[in-house]
């Protein structure tokens, strides 16, 4: 799956083309390295969201097309 498709389902980002944005400025980055918003998500990657006040470190437990919002934590889980 994309990453920006993965970060809007995921609820991480409101809407996609947020994190399309936030991939094209270099505020995403998988297992270290910068992020293209067409960049494929597996499980087990480390994703870290770059915010004006932090970063969001993340580890992919699962890749889904649509999920419910109650599941939408599911599919990740906080590093730091």
């Amino acid at each position: 799956m994309r990453i920006d498709k993965f970060l809007k389902v995921s609820r991480i980002l409101k809407r996609r083309t947020v994190a399309q944005e936030a991939c094209d400025g270099d505020k995403v980055l998988i297992n270290g390295k910068t992020a293209k918003p067409s960049t494929s998500v597996k499980t087990g990657d480390v994703v870290e969201v770059l915010y004006a006040s932090g970063a969001l470190k993340i580890r992919v437990l699962q890749v889904k097309e649509t999920v419910k919002k109650d599941e939408a934590a599911s599919l990740y889980e906080v590093i730091s």
